[in-house]
């Protein structure tokens, strides 16, 4: 084989390489810093505060209409006396 050839197959499989080499520290880097990151933490405890908040609304809507069903209820007691 030529030696030019050689040196450029050379030259070319080494710039690859690199490349390769620094999208796989790039890609290491960046789920490090996912990782790190407080943004799963902040989703989660998000997630709770909108469970509790539904819970509370959800209560406070069946005592209101257990409240308005009684009065109903008492209403038509009162006029059927």
């Amino acid at each position: 084989m030529n030696l030019a050839l050689i040196h450029d197959r050379l030259h070319i499989t080494t710039f690859w390489e690199k490349r390769i080499s620094a999208e796989c520290q790039q890609a290491e880097s960046e789920e490090h810093r996912m990782n790190r990151s407080a943004l799963k933490k902040l989703r989660a405890e998000w997630l709770v505060r909108l469970e509790n908040r539904n819970k509370h609304l959800k209560s406070l809507n069946e005592n209101f209409v257990r409240m308005v069903k009684q009065a109903e209820q008492t209403s038509e007691k009162q006029d059927e006396d």
